[in-house]
């Protein structure tokens, strides 16, 4: 078969993505046209935060990788097998369409996404291309990273920790937990459960400090604000534009799933001098379009592994542009996920930076081999270039800090999952506990202020 007739004998949108580039040649013995997916595994890693991780297997000896949202659920993507097998892996949209009946917002939507990562693992490598050709075309060789910072209640041990971050991996971005729960031995910083004014000028004291330890080149956002309403969202807004502050966004003011959020984020957005970000819970373009055609947030903020994968997340990217509105990614996951977001990303015109929630982890780079290491270089990700994703798992270490020797009642390692061969009902999975939101299973390991890995849990 020639390069034309594979194009044109290639099923599904994928097939057609590509015509017109240069195709490198194939990394498999695969012959598209009768290429069929035969099974979905899966493993879970503990780390930072939990990391499901899914093989999508066909007849031709390619796999694809994925993952489930962070702290979510292996079952999320699993009970979709009877939806995949026999499936044309190639025909990307046709499947994912199918499947949108399953996803919704939260980690609800992070088996799609799961699944749209490892389809485009598989094209990428029957293609011979890296994943983000698929998609559209490059515009960035490298990715900045932001870094995430817990909240501690002595704001010199919260600002050394976040001078770590910045200094050991020459970050330009990065993100604050400004908590309620920094508030509480506050005199009169809340009322009813709504900050108040003095409040806020407790956290800008937070936010000074750290201001004092990074200096101001670094950008600095901040969220989990806790409750809020339009006019505690706007004061929150002037006084992290304070000169000493200078917040770069105050991200997910008012919840997504709050009554009228879009009409509330709108005022805000239009009334607070310091831009809006959000929302890393949200699944799909048509849960973002709101929010962005009525510039109810300054920039969004889709997290990949919620959002609905690279295909999604791309549509939401590129609505987003149409209306000024710049992206930037959450994640808080594995270098799967991660690495599945660069290639994205690369694609997206208007991109910011993308967060990486678990540097602080020695071994978290060692989950994965392919890539040059490190993964992170003068605070960026470089863009893969081998077919798909262009990573492999390092079984030995993967295995090594998997969350539990069994899933469900299985034990092992990607190991047959018959129990899903049939549809289950989503009321039954939730019940079940197959699936469901986020889900706290600990112990999860960060960096503190001395540069030491602790248990996550015990500081939140």
């Amino acid at each position: 078969m020639n390069r034309r007739e594979f194009l044109q004998k290639s099923a599904g949108w994928a097939g057609m993505a590509v015509a017109g580039l240069a195709i490198h040649p194939a990394q498999t013995w695969s012959r598209p046209t009768k290429l069929k997916i035969t099974d979905i595994r899966g493993c879970t890693v503990a780390s930072n935060f939990d990391y499901p991780i899914i093989k999508i297997y066909t007849n031709q000896d390619v796999y694809g990788l994925g993952e489930v949202r962070d702290a979510g659920y292996l079952g999320q993507a699993l009970i979709l097998k009877p939806y995949l097998v026999g499936k044309d892996p190639l025909d990307i949209e046709g499947i994912l369409e199918s499947l949108r009946p399953y996803a919704r917002n939260g980690r609800f939507g992070g088996g799609f996404s799961g699944v749209d990562m490892a389809l485009f693992d598989i094209a990428g490598k029957v293609l011979g291309v890296p994943a983000y050709k698929i998609l559209g075309e490059k515009v960035r060789d490298r990715i900045p990273i932001y870094g995430d910072t817990n909240a501690n209640d002595d704001p010199k041990v919260f600002a050394k920790r976040t001078k770590i971050r910045v200094d050991k991996w020459k970050l330009k971005h990065l993100k604050m937990d400004l908590v309620p729960r920094l508030l509480k031995n506050r005199e009169g910083a809340f009322e009813r459960g709504i900050v108040t004014e003095k409040g806020l000028e407790y956290w800008g004291e937070y936010v000074e400090t750290v201001r004092d330890a990074i200096g101001y080149e670094v950008s600095l956002g901040a969220d989990h604000f806790g409750r809020m309403t339009v006019e505690s969202g706007i004061r929150l807004g002037e006084a992290m534009a304070k000169p000493r502050r200078k917040l770069a966004y105050i991200e997910d003011v008012i919840p997504f799933s709050a009554p009228k959020a879009v009409e509330m984020m709108t005022e805000i957005t239009a009334k607070s001098p310091t831009p809006t970000l959000g929302y890393e819970d949200l699944f799909g373009l048509s849960n973002f379009r709101p929010f962005i055609s009525e510039n109810a947030v300054s920039i969004v903020h889709p997290d990949m592994e919620t959002s609905g994968g690279l295909m999604e997340t791309k549509k939401i990217a590129d609505y987003a542009y149409r209306y000024g509105i710049k992206t930037m990614f959450h994640h808080a996951g594995s270098p799967v996920g991660a690495l599945a977001s660069v290639h994205c990303a690369c694609t997206i015109r208007d991109f910011l930076c993308m967060e990486n929630h678990a540097m602080d982890l020695p071994w978290w780079e060692d989950l994965v081999t392919g890539p040059d290491k490190p993964l992170i270089k003068d605070g960026h990700y470089t863009v893969p270039e081998k077919p798909g994703l262009g990573i492999e798992l390092n079984d030995a270490v993967v295995q090594k800090y998997l969350r539990e020797p069994k899933y469900l009642s299985k034990a092992g390692y990607f190991e047959p999952t018959p129990e899903f061969d049939q549809p289950i009902d989503w009321q039954e999975a939730i019940n079940k506990r197959l699936i469901g939101g986020y889900r706290v299973n600990g112990p999860w390991v960060h960096l503190d202020e001395e540069g030491n890995l602790v248990n996550t849990a015990d500081q939140r």
